[in-house]
């Protein structure tokens, strides 16, 4: 098997790939390339749910309110609209697919609220919601004859007319994707995927950073591939730190907190018992995220302390306990008992803001490739995003992309010409130390420098030490035949160069971007 054909190839499979591989399976081949196992996302972890107007007194104005407010003035208000008036129907979908959303015992829906929302408007599962939209698209996706499924299979560059030995600008708007060149983790071998369209839906970027809620498959992957295929990438600077995640050294990925909880009553204290978050915000702990973790990371620098508490030891303890079974589970098997003991929490690295620029269908700069979820830019968020609208996006996009690639693409847009990989010059690479070295060099260089506060000094620190590193991976990279480490590290080194590019480029605070140099942003 050195050439795959298939009408449609997504790469990535969580809420925004496997969507979007069963809404067009019934009309063309799909084939879904992951590097784990289909059930390894950042879908799988989210715990809070999925936001979407449901019952009266929310309605798409409030919901659409909430979202630009938390963008900090740079969401795409078309976008927002789009996706919060067309959620309700792609929940609807989830339903009929299978997924269980927690009712109330009048039979309603138990909506919950995050931090940001004005209204309860959170469907959820217990406190595993992405767990169970994960198990239940996988499991139809396993079942679909027009779906194949290639796990642990590792998407290393997307091909294009580079590959046809053509020379491609950054910007040129005749790019072209004519599928991938695809890892056999299993093998070490790299296949050709050639396909009509391609969906890159590889996920988040957390693994850059020390700390982190997302899995360790979360390496920036297709972001990196865009970037290095000259496609348009944008917001890299709005990296959100999720505020409470559970302090617990040693252990990664770090544990999420869900923003529910605050939802649910809990309070943010410092160690002595105080609460401090009406000195930030008038919203107290339910303020929108990026207020929340520079709070937590400012008490923790004054006070020389490494965590805060959240408190939910005043509410009713069944319901704590039935609200969110598996936090109360994960605590006590570190010594915590949340119903009455307190619980220490960090901010973490969570989730990508930008990523690879799409328009309204999903399609990126780059012709015949789509990006949908995390890893894509769309608007939605703008400089932060409100809690659980990463969900609704992924979906509301897959089925826009769906659509749009039904009805554009055909037999004869296959381009069959396409080189084989090329392994000349390259051997067995006998150093892994020296990419496990790298890899912790980056994450700390990422943390120390390139965190929830930054300044120009720390930035072009980061830089000049990120660069080296490239340096070296890069002649690692041309000599080595590959594994998932190597390609895992260059990708993640690509992300950290665009991340810290984009906040050497913005002057201004904004959401996420917080620099001291430029305390606020100068926009309305």
């Amino acid at each position: 098997m050195s050439k795959v054909e298939t009408d449609f190839l997504v790469i990535g499979s969580g809420i925004g790939g496997l969507s979007f591989a069963l809404k067009v399976a019934d009309h063309a081949r799909v084939v879904v390339v992951t590097k784990d196992s289909l059930e390894q996302t950042n879908t799988a972890y989210a715990q809070g749910g999925i936001a979407a107007v449901t019952y009266d007194p929310d309605d798409f104005e409030k919901h659409i309110h909430d979202t630009l407010i938390s963008g900090d003035g740079l969401c795409n208000e078309q976008v927002v609209r789009m996706i919060v008036t067309e959620a309700p129907e792609q929940i609807k979908q989830l339903i009929r697919w299978g997924v269980k959303f927690d009712r109330a015992l009048d039979g309603r829906y138990d909506l919950a609220r995050e931090g940001g929302h004005s209204e309860h408007r959170i469907l959820h599962h217990k406190d595993n919601s992405g767990a169970e939209i994960q198990k239940v698209l996988s499991e139809r996706a396993r079942k679909h004859p027009n779906i194949t499924i290639y796990e642990n299979y590792f998407a290393v560059e997307i091909i294009t007319q580079h590959h046809l030995g053509q020379q491609v600008k950054r910007g040129n708007p005749d790019i072209t994707c004519f599928g991938a060149y695809v890892l056999d983790l299993k093998t070490q071998r790299v296949h050709t995927f050639l396909s009509m369209a391609t969906v890159l839906a590889t996920g988040g970027t957390g693994n850059v950073y020390n700390t982190t809620t997302n899995p360790i498959v979360a390496t920036g992957d297709g972001i990196a591939m865009v970037y290095r295929a000259k496609g348009q990438i944008e917001n890299m600077a709005f990296v959100q730190f999720h505020p409470t995640s559970l302090y617990n050294p040693g252990e990664r990925p770090s544990f999420l907190i869900t923003e529910a909880m605050r939802g649910f009553g809990g309070v943010l204290k410092t160690i002595n018992g105080k609460e401090f978050m009406h000195k930030y915000d008038p919203r107290g702990s339910l303020a929108p995220r990026d207020i929340v973790a520079r709070a937590i990371d400012n008490e923790m620098k004054v006070r020389g302390d490494d965590y805060v508490y959240l408190d939910v030891t005043f509410k009713d303890p069944k319901q704590i306990i039935d609200h969110f079974p598996n936090i109360y589970q994960k605590c006590l098997s570190i010594g915590i008992d949340i119903t009455k003991d307190m619980i220490p929490v960090v901010p973490a690295a969570h989730y990508m803001c930008g990523g690879i620029k799409v328009d309204m269908n999903g399609l990126s700069s780059i012709q015949r490739l789509y990006a949908v979820g995390e890893c894509s830019s769309t608007g939605l968020h703008g400089a932060n995003r409100l809690a659980s609208n990463s969900l609704i996006e992924a979906i509301v996009y897959a089925d826009r992309a769906a659509k749009h690639a039904i009805s554009t693409y055909s037999e004869k847009d296959y381009i069959r010409s396409i080189p084989e990989w090329d392994y000349e010059g390259t051997i067995q690479n006998e150093e892994m130390v020296l990419i496990t070295q790298s890899y912790r060099e980056m994450q700390q260089i990422m943390s120390s420098y390139v965190g929830i506060v930054r300044s120009n000094l720390r930035l072009q620190r980061a830089l000049i030490r990120l660069e080296i590193i490239y340096r070296e991976t890069e002649e690692l990279y041309r000599k080595s035949i590959l594994t998932q480490k190597l390609c895992e590290l260059r990708n993640m080194i690509n992300v950290g160069y665009l991340i810290i590019k984009d906040a050497q480029n913005m002057h201004e605070s904004r959401g996420l971007h917080y620099s001291i140099d430029y305390p606020k942003h100068t926009g309305e």
